[in-house]
């Protein structure tokens, strides 16, 4: 991969970490600025609702932190963009559809294709 590329997506990571980081720090304070103490039922029932989505949210977004600190330190190591499955350079254009991935458009097609016959 070119120089020019390695640096785009590291910038693109670090923009991309950085407002992950800030959604999560402002949502554990906006859930702890919440009085939780609400007398009506209906009205705790959409609290509850609405925090436990929110943390689902959070969660996924968690998730999507460690895949993108991983692809940082892929970036440092010198692998980035290099298919796990087969070796081969990962396109440039699968890279901007999705900055976190390991593996090539063939070898991810053919992981799909196993998971749907396998059902797993």
């Amino acid at each position: 991969m070119k120089d020019k590329d390695l640096k785009y997506f590291k910038e693109l990571l670090t923009r991309w970490l950085e407002e992950l980081s800030r959604h999560a720090d402002s949502t554990m304070t906006g859930l702890r600025e919440v009085d939780e103490n609400l007398p009506d039922p209906l009205d705790r029932a959409v609290f509850d609702s609405e925090r436990n989505f929110t943390l689902r949210i959070r969660d996924r977004e968690s998730m999507l932190i460690k895949k993108i600190r991983q692809s940082l330190e892929d970036i440092k190591e010198g692998v980035y963009g290099i298919c796990e499955s087969c070796g081969e350079d990962i396109s440039v254009e699968r890279l901007k559809a999705r900055p976190v991935t390991h593996h090539c458009i063939r070898c991810k097609t053919q992981m799909e294709a196993m998971e749907k016959q396998t059902g797993t």
